[in-house]
């Protein structure tokens, strides 16, 4: 029987539990009897039309069920299932940069062999699961291995801090599009220079970010959210 740990502003509407055990196989089925057993907390978690709150996070062993299947997703015996309702600047929001750092040793290995090998087909497919990735994030290739095979196996742990997922799928779009860029370059323009100096670029930015911290796609994006453009609306985490 799955746990459901509930968060503290949501507690007084669960009978003050912070822990609550509630029997089914998916995440929409263990929530909507939660919610049938608190009637209370039912609008705190769902909207008119019977759907979670966008301001609602669901985590499944430290996985955001929006990466995931949603409410479809599958829950197992002792599984642990985490409601983190969102406040302003996006700190009820969590992130696994283990996952994210997996997702650029993957980047920079797949683009430095291309390089040695001379197959700028490789670089099309490093842009394309990168950009696939940032449209569809359960679709995330790289992230799949990691989620389905690497953390399993326990070759490695998740590190799961407050953070904003979307600056992170910028950054990822924005390096899929000089991929792109790129094997245009060297596919169809047939300019070695050029297409690999924007490989070499994309790998220079994905090695910072891996080894020294520094996310420059997001940077970009935080600086867009200062400026109010349009559909940048996450604000920077401040993190204790």
């Amino acid at each position: 029987m799955p746990n459901i740990r509930i968060p503290t502003p949501l507690r007084p509407y669960a009978e003050g539990q912070s822990l609550i055990r509630v029997p089914g196989s998916t995440v929409g089925e263990v929530l909507d009897r939660l919610a049938a057993r608190y009637p209370q907390l039912r609008p705190h978690l769902f909207n008119g039309d019977g759907e979670l709150r966008s301001f609602v996070n669901v985590f499944v062993n430290n996985e955001d069920v929006r990466y995931l299947r949603q409410s479809e997703t599958a829950l197992a015996e002792g599984d642990t299932l985490v409601i983190v309702p969102s406040i302003a600047g996006g700190r009820g929001t969590k992130v696994d940069h283990t996952a994210l750092k997996v997702n650029q040793a993957f980047i920079i290995a797949l683009l430095v062999g291309a390089f040695v090998a001379n197959w700028p087909w490789l670089v099309a497919f490093v842009s394309a699961v990168m950009l696939i990735g940032t449209v569809w994030p359960r679709a995330a290739l790289f992230k799949a291995v990691y989620t389905y095979g690497l953390k399993p196996a326990g070759i490695l742990k998740p590190h799961v801090i407050p953070d904003n997922p979307e600056p992170h799928r910028f950054a990822q779009g924005l390096g899929g599009i000089f991929l792109a860029l790129s094997s245009l370059a060297l596919i169809g323009l047939n300019s070695p220079v050029v297409g690999w100096g924007l490989a070499w670029l994309v790998v220079g930015l994905a090695a910072l970010n891996l080894f020294a911290g520094f996310c420059a796609g997001c940077f970009v994006y935080y600086q867009l959210n200062r400026l109010h453009v349009p559909g940048f609306t996450a604000s920077r985490v401040e993190r204790k």
